[in-house]
């Protein structure tokens, strides 16, 4: 058989496909959009590609490092969830050295990308996002606390942080906020999941809020994090970041949320349905609010918090 050939068999294939599905596609490209939103709120028009480029591709190897390695952490608990149980960890289509090894390549050559084209401090939160998902969450937290999603929230944030940071270089307030914001709408975001996900996180004694302390109160906490979450995106435009568009968009989504939210409390509500809805929404929020910050931005400058010189 020639290379051609066995590039082409439907082994081959199902290898390819195996390594691409454990680095998690789906969370990769949602990821893209906040870096972009980021990195083009920050640069106010005036892009460089090439460090964009290299932003968005170096972040999206670490990204895919961090999933391939949780991977690996989780196989076991993977076995024992209906929507996990066929990744090819659990199975052992590909041996977990070799996606170890995978992830770690893939996380050497996306910090390289990062360190090379960006900035340190953006290759900082790179580094502290990363060890805050595998070290911290993945680890440790998912499995021993229901604050596992409160620190997860973190890791998820930072994204967005180092694509605005990889063009200033420094800590502002923009960054804060979009620190901030992110982090806050992980977290009604993720409890969606564990309601609508809810026998899966129980049949793998996961302590998600849902799970280790009811539905009650994971209810009321998808709707103080959704408000929070809507002052704190107004933040963006009253601090002059971005304009009156961004500041429609932000109120028309969240408030929209806000009241999905709002309805897991009628009588009679189908909870799984509800959930899926507000999960579901919570994407078209931050993918609104990630696009228009990056076509609505203002110049406006602010007193550097933290800057690191390379």
């Amino acid at each position: 058989m020639n290379i051609q050939d066995r590039f082409m068999s439907p082994q081959w294939k199902a290898r390819f496909k195996g390594y691409v599905q454990v680095t998690k596609p789906g969370i990769i490209f949602g990821n893209l959009i906040s870096v972009a939103g980021g990195f083009l709120l920050a640069a106010k028009g005036d892009v460089n590609l090439v460090l964009m480029l290299a932003s968005l591709v170096g972040l999206s190897l670490v990204v895919a490092s961090g999933c391939a390695i949780n991977n690996c952490i989780d196989r076991d608990i993977d076995a024992k969830m209906q929507r996990t149980c066929k990744r090819v960890t659990v199975t052992g289509e590909i041996a977990l050295v070799n996606v170890f090894i995978f992830g770690v390549i893939l996380g050497v050559i996306g910090f390289g990308i990062l360190a090379i084209f960006t900035n340190a401090l953006a290759l900082l939160f790179a580094v502290i996002g990363y060890l805050v998902y595998v070290g911290v969450y993945s680890l440790y937290m998912k499995r021993n606390s229901v604050y596992g999603t409160l620190v997860g929230s973190f890791s998820g944030a930072v994204p967005p942080v180092v694509g605005y940071c990889s063009v200033t270089g420094q800590m502002d307030m923009g960054a804060v906020i979009l620190l901030l914001m992110f982090s806050l709408w992980q977290m009604p975001h993720s409890y969606a999941i564990a309601i609508f996900r809810f026998n899966d996180y129980a049949a793998a004694n996961i302590p998600v809020l849902p799970v280790a302390e009811g539905m009650t109160k994971a209810k009321l906490h998808i709707v103080l994090y959704i408000a929070v979450f809507a002052l704190v995106s107004a933040l963006l435009p009253l601090a002059g970041y971005t304009g009156i568009a961004f500041m429609a968009v932000t109120c028309a989504t969240s408030l929209w949320w806000l009241a999905m939210a709002l309805k897991g409390y009628r009588h009679g509500i189908d909870m799984h349905r509800w959930a899926r809805q507000v999960f579901g929404f919570s994407i078209i929020t931050i993918t609104a609010l990630s696009v228009t910050m990056a076509l609505d931005f203002q110049v406006v400058s602010q007193t550097p918090l933290l800057t690191l010189t390379q």
